[in-house]
């Protein structure tokens, strides 16, 4: 069993910050990449940033240069620092992690998904 979570978010003005965090557990035998997605009503799930194993990252256009994606070395734990966040940044924030669980066995687990709001 694979458990992710997240947390961090909330109600936050344009221009304002916030810190996502997402701690993965269980039985993860070797992880791939942790990555954000995010969901907006009556939109679909987009890949917001990803972080590999080997510390690669990758960023959706939207959000280059506003939002950092982090990880913490050893441990299946990834940060998503946003700045600048705006009214279109509005969404459930999803944490992914992309991990084996055997030698052989791998899949994409999900947490429950954590609500920003970017309002004034």
């Amino acid at each position: 069993q694979v458990q992710v979570a997240e947390s961090g978010g909330g109600l936050v003005q344009p221009g304002g910050s916030l810190s996502l965090s997402c701690v993965a557990s269980g039985s993860i035998f070797r992880a791939v990449a942790m990555a954000w997605y995010r969901q907006a009503p009556g939109k679909e799930r987009e890949l917001v940033a990803r972080v590999t194993a080997g510390g690669s990252t990758e960023y959706v256009d939207s959000v280059k240069g506003r939002f950092t994606i982090s990880r913490l070395n050893g441990a299946n734990t990834v940060y998503l620092q946003m700045n600048n966040l705006k009214p279109e940044d509005t969404a459930a924030y999803y944490c992914n992690l992309r991990a084996y669980v055997t030698a052989f066995e791998w899949g994409d687990y999900w947490g429950q998904g954590t609500q920003v709001t970017i309002s004034s």
